[in-house]
């Protein structure tokens, strides 16, 4: 591949950074411009009739105002432990669907065509967006929803139950629904990718099916389980519709933080949110990263 790559790039009489000239000037101006930007604006200073571009760290120092005192958690630590929380959750429900998904598709579902279907049914939900999707679940989890009048008609709950909706369930339940499908398209491709004959070679030896699962399609899948949870975890972590709708607007999380404080023209104090945020989210996808190299996977 890497033979015929050089050969085509020979062949098309342009040097290889003119032809990557285009791809990088989008990346400039689309990305590293506006990422520029917002850590410029995460120092200026404002008021409440204008942002005024005058460098200070003060923006920093009101987010961890309080942090100091290890007995009670400031605002902003929490608001990052509750989101956290939420990217935990969801992370490892959507891997277990994903998983289970992605391996029978691959691995129990011979016919292309069949897969192709399957795949359909799968982005369903992507088909309406995302605010139906979620008030979709208020009618099923609300006090007097399907599901409360269900269990109170059969005689299994005395009275509705309060955490079905605008609760963490819920949200997390929404998120799940949202965006496992992330998790389940890299882990399938690596899935499809796998040689055969290494699980007849397996059961040859002797092993059992949970054993061939775990040591041979899981190691092989770690590079589409690593993808997907990257996909996974840096959408819930700036997600703040799903848990503002779905949480009725009384569950904290850092991306609706930010979104308040930009609705109260708050922009500095909004970037600086913004630049931690994407820290955190760096430094998680760094340690994802630690444990598979992608590069060498791929």
């Amino acid at each position: 591949m890497e033979r015929v790559r050089r050969s085509l790039i020979a062949s098309s009489g342009l040097p290889a950074w003119v032809q990557a000239g285009p791809f990088a000037l989008v990346f400039l101006f689309f990305f590293i411009v506006p990422l520029v930007l917002i850590v410029a604006v995460s120092f200026w200073d404002f008021n409440e009739y204008e942002l005024l571009p005058a460098f200070t760290p003060k923006n920093y120092i009101q987010i961890f105002e309080g942090c100091s005192n290890v007995d009670d958690l400031c605002t902003t630590v929490r608001t990052y432990l509750s989101t956290l929380k939420f990217c935990g959750l969801v992370w490892l429900v959507t891997l277990i669907l994903g998983f289970a998904v992605a391996y029978f598709l691959a691995f129990h579902i011979r016919s292309s065509n069949t897969q192709t279907l399957l795949f359909i049914v799968c982005t369903i939900p992507f088909w309406t967006s995302n605010v139906i999707r979620m008030i979709s679940w208020v009618p099923l989890l609300g006090r007097n929803g399907l599901i409360n009048k269900g269990l109170v008609g059969a005689g299994l709950v005395d009275k509705p139950i309060e955490w079905l909706l605008f609760s963490d369930f819920s949200v997390v339940l929404a998120l799940v629904h949202l965006y496992t499908l992330f998790m389940i398209v890299p882990i399938f491709n690596s899935m499809m990718r796998i040689d055969r004959s290494l699980l007849e070679a397996a059961r040859d030896a002797g092993a059992s099916g949970w054993q061939a699962l775990w040591n041979v399609v899981v190691p092989l899948s770690r590079t589409g389980i690593l993808i997907g949870s990257i996909f996974v975890i840096t959408i819930v972590m700036g997600d703040f519709v799903t848990i503002g709708v779905m949480g009725g607007q009384q569950i904290a999380s850092v991306g609706k933080m930010i979104q308040v404080q930009t609705s109260y023209l708050q922009f500095p104090i909004a970037a600086a949110n913004a630049v931690i945020l994407l820290a955190v989210v760096l430094m998680i996808i760094w340690a994802l990263t630690r444990l598979v190299d992608i590069r060498r996977e791929l």
